[in-house]
């Protein structure tokens, strides 16, 4: 879509900072729904363009950008949603730094990539608050990791009998926290229960040997369906499992290697996948004894297998039948 004007947002937790680009003209309104219909008020004042030809753009922030997400969806506005780092980087060197001048490298962004950036499409409701359940999920695991690791100090160095209240409420809220993860888990069986794509779509993320159930449920979120990445080379680079030359004219001859810029959460479940995969499936198992025995390197081995699971997981995805192994028909 070509777009007339471009409208950058610096969002933080209380206001929103806006710079309308080709006006240099700046606002600031409240992060609340009164804001936002401050800020489109703002902007029809300002040009003659219709408001179906402007873009927003701005960065995620989590639960701070969220609200204006799905306020300008319901307006049916166009929106992008860009990481930091990307912005960051495509504007060369920066100095200083406040909110005024965030919005407006924001814009400067937005404009020069006007022809080429991608809208956002907010999820569906199922998804969203599937994503908050892993999230909560997550934290509740690692609060409960922490007082296990507490007990097993504890139990190292001090007597249970001597110290009863160190280890009595350390048990409890373990017991607690492990009771409210079934609760968050119950949960999300309702919402894949209620929802039959999403259903469809997790039976067959698991029927992959090795893929387990919180990696088909993160890889569905992060994925907004599968819809954000059109192939698993996209999604492996996004996880930091997909390998990169390194190499420039005839003096730099570095190895082949993954980059440091991924989803950690994401990339740390595929490392258990491919460990439970090499395990459990015999294809897989082959392959990676047959390279160690050709001398590959164990790490790159491994990272190998991740792949081969982002590409079977991809490929029951797009196909819609479960992963069927063919090692036991091969001659």
């Amino acid at each position: 879509m070509k777009f007339t004007e471009v409208i950058g947002i610096d969002v933080s937790r209380d206001t929103l900072d806006v710079c309308f680009h080709s006006l240099n003209t700046f606002e600031k309104v409240d992060n609340t729904t009164k804001g936002f219909r401050t800020l489109i008020a703002w902007i029809k004042k300002q040009t003659k363009s219709s408001m179906g030809q402007i873009l927003f753009c701005f960065e995620h922030t989590g639960l701070y950008s969220s609200m204006l997400a799905r306020y300008l969806a319901e307006k049916q506005l166009n929106f992008a949603i860009v990481p930091g780092l990307e912005i960051k980087r495509s504007l060369g060197i920066q100095r200083g730094k406040n909110d005024k001048v965030d919005a407006e490298k924001i814009a400067l962004y937005a404009y020069r990539r006007r022809d080429e950036i991608e809208t956002y499409k907010i999820p569906e409701s199922s998804l969203i608050k599937l994503k908050q359940l892993l999230s909560l999920r997550e934290k509740l695991v690692r609060q409960r990791s922490g007082y296990q690791a507490t007990l097993k100090e504890q139990s190292r160095f001090l007597k249970k009998s001597e110290n009863k209240l160190l280890f009595s409420i350390p048990t409890k809220l373990i017991k607690e926290l492990e009771k409210q993860e079934n609760q968050i888990e119950n949960e999300i069986d309702i919402i894949l229960d209620d929802n039959l794509k999403l259903n469809n779509m997790y039976k067959l993320i698991i029927s992959i040997k090795g893929v387990g159930r919180q990696t088909a449920l993160h890889l569905i979120v992060i994925t907004n369906g599968f819809l954000l990445f059109d192939n698993p080379r996209k999604l492996a680079s996004y996880a930091g499992i997909a390998p990169f030359p390194y190499s420039s004219g005839t003096s730099i001859k570095g190895r082949t290697k993954v980059s440091n810029l991924a989803n950690k959460k994401i990339k740390s479940l595929l490392s258990s996948c491919a460990t439970s995969a090499i395990q459990h499936d015999p294809e897989l198992k082959l392959y990676y004894n047959r390279k160690l025995k050709q001398g590959k390197n164990k790490m790159t081995v491994n990272n190998a297998v991740r792949n081969k699971l982002v590409h079977r997981i991809f490929a029951v995805v797009k196909r819609g039948t479960p992963y069927v192994s063919t090692y036991n028909y091969a001659a």
